[in-house]
């Protein structure tokens, strides 16, 4: 019998909605044990980022709300294969916590198959030890970020490095689960 993989979601309040449903639903659709975590466990406020012609940058409307399933603090990394980190605006606060920096260099020192998407890779500059030297794309606003860190910033919207696959923002979803399953070979028949 084959034993299901387990698939941890590092987030938190105001990640953006379809960055964190669509590899929710993803994973569970696969039968992907799946689990989300955030610094506490509750009901997380998603946002809904999209643009509008009158507005140089994207907006912020509220969107849905999620179940965390878990506080980091109670999560043990070594339980799980592989991590994926969403973007919108939580990684900027979940990075200064230690148990999140914790969970994240834990999964770059042990090679485990990373998704991270959209503003997900400011989380990564907080463990930037690990990525030194790294290829990843980030929404464009990060590049200063990825690169102060000192990985190497690309201009795609997806880029696979090792164990890590990176993704520009939510449009590239499809693609970008696409890599994260053959990173984690969930499945070999894996629909996207």
């Amino acid at each position: 019998m084959k034993m299901s993989k387990k698939v941890l979601i590092l987030t938190g309040d105001a990640v953006d909605c379809l960055e964190v449903f669509y590899p929710y639903y993803r994973c569970l659709e696969e039968q992907i044990d799946v689990t989300i975590a955030s610094p506490t466990k509750k009901k997380l406020q998603t946002v809904c980022h999209d643009f509008l012609p009158q507005m140089e940058t994207f907006t912020e409307l509220t969107a849905y709300r999620i179940d965390s399933h878990a506080s980091v603090d109670d999560i043990n990394p070594a339980d799980f294969d592989a991590l994926i980190i969403p973007g919108g605006r939580a990684p900027e606060y979940i990075r200064m916590n230690p148990k999140v920096q914790e969970i994240t260099a834990h999964f770059l020192q042990e090679n485990k198959p990373m998704g991270v998407i959209c503003h997900g890779q400011l989380v990564l500059t907080t463990v930037r030890e690990h990525i030194q030297g790294r290829s990843m794309t980030a929404y464009t606003c990060c590049r200063p970020e990825v690169e102060a860190a000192g990985a190497h910033y690309v201009e795609k919207m997806l880029v696979v490095d090792g164990n890590l696959v990176t993704g520009h923002a939510w449009p590239d979803l499809p693609g970008f689960m696409r890599e994260f399953f053959h990173l984690l070979n969930a499945d070999k028949k894996v629909a996207v």
